[in-house]
């Protein structure tokens, strides 16, 4: 792209990129074909059809603090009309999804009516034609049938379209941003939609533009902006940059949440990215200004959208030289492949690594540990805490995982020896497990169970065992979710008589008894390994 010195200006540091599918957030379970079509019958539709026959209780629901995160739109009562638009819009252009969502579950009833131990053989002809070609049949260890999908082949059939893909630009005057996942994003209110596939060169061209004069003429071509609101989104004024050199060493800066940036001269690792937007009045923070030019490795912990952020992800690809991410179990509905579904959305050098497996590079290493917890009981494999050993210095990012079984992190230790800092999450009061799964599961779970199996991590008593057995100078409670700019995608909203917020202050006491240094982060700073 050739830039016109008489209009190159730079992305405001305040405005928002937000990947869509089919006018919702893009998570990572709207993307892979089967999942994306769970969500859409299971999930956008009758939200949508909730919210057009009652508005008024999603509108009294979404101001109680412990229904944010919940199934409920956050629009205004006036706004059904549009909603019901989008309801019979959505159920006429994803039909392939919809028919998709029916045929799961009749091959779901199917396998649970007449798979009794027999051979699986003869019920291939009776797997619904949309998935036929699509599916293996099998039982597992007790004689349980269920199936697994190939997911390389869906990606590549007419049931991946990337025409449900769209941006939505607009400008980020505060924190408060309505919770993401139950909210589709509606036309107007001066929101920007453009129709780009998240793949899509342009949007690493307008994610440059944070940092990179550009041409405007560009993206008024590209993104059919209104040559008169040019001046919302774009600005002559360069972004201030806090980058520093590294001279020796390791330098790691805390961003929120779980995104932890580690430094050393030669490499820059960047886990769970999550970069909030500068610019707003409130808590500062560290921007995408501040990030170095090029990130040679971005880590993913699992597969939640608060450590799967698309939103962050997309606008540092351009920049990103290696993502690596957990395993999964392969087709496995309630684990699809993060590996798979980032190489359909551009990204290059996709890296996968198994429990206990490393990346080494010079100077350093990246090893998956293996991660209990978490997942509400599913056997979802795509999650590992990280050890990264860079600058000489050994650093366990242990994310949400939920000490579960406190000899695992013996075996850790035999394996790896001890680590000189630890983060670990300790929201563990997390939601229930249907908020995430509901949509996949093949049927309801009672509430009884909903409610015991959440989605938590270490309380004190667990987080305490894990630095005992590891030994670190160091630990730092993180991923707990409570930066204001996260809410959109957390719904958390802690007070001092918060389960984490209690537990995670007697986890620093504990720690700094038996001589430990410990912190619970927040907001952006520097962090002593």
């Amino acid at each position: 792209m050739t830039n016109n010195a008489s209009s190159a200006m730079y992305l405001r540091e305040n405005v928002v990129i937000e990947p869509l599918v089919n006018s919702w957030y893009a998570s990572s379970f709207v993307i892979p074909p089967v999942t994306a079509a769970l969500y859409v019958a299971n999930h956008h539709i009758k939200v949508m059809q909730s919210f057009v026959a009652t508005p008024s209780i999603h509108v009294e629901a979404v101001k109680a603090p412990g229904m944010l995160g919940g199934p409920f739109i956050n629009h205004p009562a006036t706004r059904a009309g549009e909603i019901a638009e989008l309801l019979e819009t959505t159920r006429r252009r994803q039909v392939h999804l919809l028919e998709l969502a029916v045929a799961v579950k009749a091959l779901n009833d199917m396998l649970a009516m007449e798979a009794t131990g027999t051979p699986l053989e003869p019920l291939y002809a009776k797997v619904p034609a949309i998935l036929r070609g699509y599916v293996e049949l099998v039982y597992d260890l007790h004689h349980r049938p269920y199936f697994r999908c190939f997911e390389a082949l869906l990606y590549e059939s007419s049931l991946y379209r990337t025409s449900n893909q769209t941006i939505a630009i607009s400008v980020c005057k505060s924190d408060s941003r309505a919770f993401a996942l139950s909210t589709p994003r509606l036309r107007g209110d001066e929101v920007l939609v453009a129709e780009l596939p998240f793949a899509s060169p342009i949007v690493d061209e307008l994610s440059k533009a944070r940092l990179s004069p550009t041409s405007t003429e560009y993206f008024v071509d590209a993104l059919q902006i209104d040559r008169n609101a040019l001046s919302q989104y774009f600005t002559e004024e360069p972004p201030i940059r806090r980058v520093q050199e590294i001279l020796e060493g390791v330098r790691v800066r805390y961003l929120g949440h779980a995104c932890i940036l580690a430094e050393s001269r030669q490499t820059s690792v960047l886990f769970d990215p999550l970069v909030p937007h500068k610019g707003v009045p409130g808590l500062e923070r560290i921007g995408f200004a501040d990030l170095p030019d090029t990130i040679d490795y971005a880590v993913i912990t699992h597969n939640h959208q608060d450590h799967v952020l698309l939103e962050t992800l997309l606008q540092l690809r351009h920049k990103i030289r290696h993502l690596v991410v957990p395993s999964n179990s392969p087709g496995s509905l309630a684990d699809p492949s993060l590996k798979l579904m980032f190489r359909k959305l551009g990204f290059r050098n996709v890296i996968a690594l198994d429990e206990m497996e490393a990346l080494e590079f010079e100077g350093g290493s990246i090893t998956a540990l293996p991660f209990l917890g978490e997942h509400g009981d599913l056997d979802v494999r795509s999650k590992a805490a990280h050890l990264l050993r860079l600058g000489g210095r050994a650093i366990l990012c242990a994310a949400d995982s939920n000490n579960l079984e406190p000899e695992l992190y013996n075996h850790v230790r035999n394996m790896v020896g001890r680590v000189d800092t630890v983060f670990i999450g300790m929201e563990c009061q997390g939601a229930p497990m249907s908020w995430l799964y509901g949509p996949i599961l093949a049927k309801p779970i009672i509430r009884k169970n909903d409610q015991g199996r959440r989605l938590d991590g270490s309380d004190c008593a667990k987080a305490v065992d894990v630095i005992q057995k590891l030994s670190p100078s160091r630990a730092y409670v993180y991923a707990m979710g409570a930066e204001p700019w996260l809410q959109f995608i957390t719904s958390i909203n802690y007070d001092e008589h918060s389960k984490p917020i209690v537990e995670s202050n007697k986890f620093v006491e504990e720690c700094r008894k038996i001589g430990v240094f410990a912190e619970r982060l927040y907001g952006a700073q520097v962090v002593p390994v």
